[in-house]
């Protein structure tokens, strides 16, 4: 018997990795994390399958039902939104399955900031623009923010920020970022990335709280933050260049990657 947490990625159905689908195929049991996975991912379980829905339950109910499936020897399938690498609450549960000794496995999936850009458009990483890209939130009741990790030490980097789980603190974000990328910095607000509701909104660091008016965007919402977002100009990169030397395509009589 194994637990499988399997990242069931930002959204739409079909941003499943193969493996993710094969193991949820697989498990008479799943257990999913309420609004944020989808029915179209759901759909891959086998027939009969104890489908449940942890949104409305206790760390400990969770544990107890993958108790009870390790004690009849079936597998689970425990379905996380996006990639279970960042803010999935994931740790605390397998801190949980190692006391107990069940064994657990665990897929990647597709990660919301990855869904964003692609809803987008835009790479966020541009040689002379910014190499950096930065995964961070607000404070908030479930998760306080270190001291030392807050958006203005962030911001003095330069780099392209994805901003999780702060549209309800637009206002703040702003203000403590306007400092350090100044006012004509592009902004983006991705609403659900990749689900068929999903809208955008694109402005500045000056413009952005009323580009968005009163429109209700839900904490699913991601802001990204950056000079990538709209660069006017950037360098190109020298891997595809004529006159780069490359392991796989040697220049001159001394290339740096000789053929062996």
């Amino acid at each position: 018997m194994t637990v499988h947490f399997i990242g069931a990625g930002p959204g739409a159905a079909d941003l499943l990795t193969l493996r993710g689908r094969d193991r949820i195929a697989a498990c008479p049991v799943c257990l999913y994390a309420g609004s944020l996975v989808p029915d179209g991912v759901l759909a891959h379980c086998p027939p009969g399958a104890r489908i449940v829905n942890t949104a409305p339950l206790s760390l400990d109910q969770i544990i107890d039902e993958i108790a009870q499936a390790h004690a009849r020897g079936q597998d689970v399938a425990r379905l996380h939104s996006g990639d279970l690498s960042v803010w999935s609450a994931m740790g605390e549960q397998l801190r949980r399955l190692q006391a107990l000794g069940i064994p657990y496995e665990i897929t990647p999936g597709v990660p919301s900031f990855a869904a964003a850009a692609a809803a987008l458009g835009h790479e966020l990483t541009l040689p002379g623009v910014a190499q950096s890209l930065v995964l961070t939130r607000t404070s908030g009741r479930a998760s306080p923010m270190p001291e030392g990790e807050t958006l203005a030490a962030f911001g003095r980097t330069g780099a392209t920020l994805a901003i999780h789980l702060s549209v309800h603190v637009l206002a703040r974000v702003v203000q403590e970022l306007r400092p350090h990328y100044g006012d004509d910095c592009p902004v983006a607000i991705v609403w659900r990335a990749s689900w068929p509701d999903q809208r955008i909104v694109r402005g500045t660091l000056a413009t952005i709280e009323a580009d968005c008016g009163d429109d209700a965007l839900g904490r699913t919402a991601l802001i990204l933050v950056g000079r990538t977002l709209a660069p006017a100009d950037f360098d190109e990169s020298c891997l595809y260049a004529a006159d780069y030397d490359r392991r796989y395509r040697p220049l001159g009589t001394a290339p740096r990657f000789p053929d062996t």
